[in-house]
């Protein structure tokens, strides 16, 4: 009796991908970390700072632990995945907005 694995789609890393997308996470965490630490930084180059590395914080994430990729295997997975950011999208912009409008409004 043979036990297969290999799933249709599923993709798996080595340990040295899973070693190099943990250095990486880890030096996305601690250089945000250690600017906040320091102090002496201005709050919007520390927003900055936060903002980017936790971008690419997630785009390690989805590459090296999630092995998402421009693959065929992948293809349907990156497709839901980007619906579900431009959806979160549109519900904060959509609700930053009406809150704004309803703001605005009311100081009149």
């Amino acid at each position: 009796m043979s036990h297969d694995h290999n799933s249709a789609g599923a993709a798996h890393g080595n340990v040295k991908q899973y070693t190099i997308g943990f250095i990486l996470s880890v030096l996305l965490t601690v250089i945000p970390f250690g600017m906040v630490m320091a102090g002496g930084f201005s709050r919007g180059l520390l927003v900055a700072v936060i903002a980017i590395t936790a971008v690419a914080q997630v785009l390690i994430q989805l590459v090296y632990f999630l092995h998402m990729n421009s693959s065929s295997e992948q293809r349907w997975n990156v497709i839901a995945f980007v619906y579900t950011i431009l959806t979160i999208a549109i519900l904060l912009v959509g609700s930053v907005w009406i809150m704004n409008y309803l703001h605005f409004n009311m100081m009149i």
